[in-house]
């Protein structure tokens, strides 16, 4: 969905559309990768994972926090891809889903 043109250059209604934009990437995909590093962390326990080569023995605290920025890094490219197909909307002349004209 665009803004109409008369808004489309009003700094206050770009700052609410690139906060509203921001919050619905951030905060879903935040809690998405809350969620994964509850549940890999319930069955991995950091302390017996090996690491190949001579990187040494990270502690767990920092193994839990690379994994959640991963995590978290994964999910926000997946809800901005999303995000993305989204508002392109569909092409024209297409018919909808459902099929049915006028829907």
């Amino acid at each position: 969905m665009h803004a109409p043109e008369a808004d489309r250059g009003d700094p206050t209604q770009r700052l609410e559309r690139a906060i509203r934009y921001w919050g619905q990437l951030l905060w879903p995909t935040f809690l998405a990768a809350c969620l994964l590093e509850f549940l890999v962390f319930a069955i991995v326990d950091p302390a017996e994972l090996h690491w190949p080569g001579h990187v040494g023995t990270p502690s767990n605290r920092a193994i839990y926090t690379v994994a959640f920025f991963a995590f978290w890094l994964i999910h926000i490219a997946c809800c901005w891809l999303v995000l993305w197909l989204a508002a392109s909307g569909p092409p024209e002349g297409e018919l909808p889903l459902s099929g049915r004209p006028g829907d």
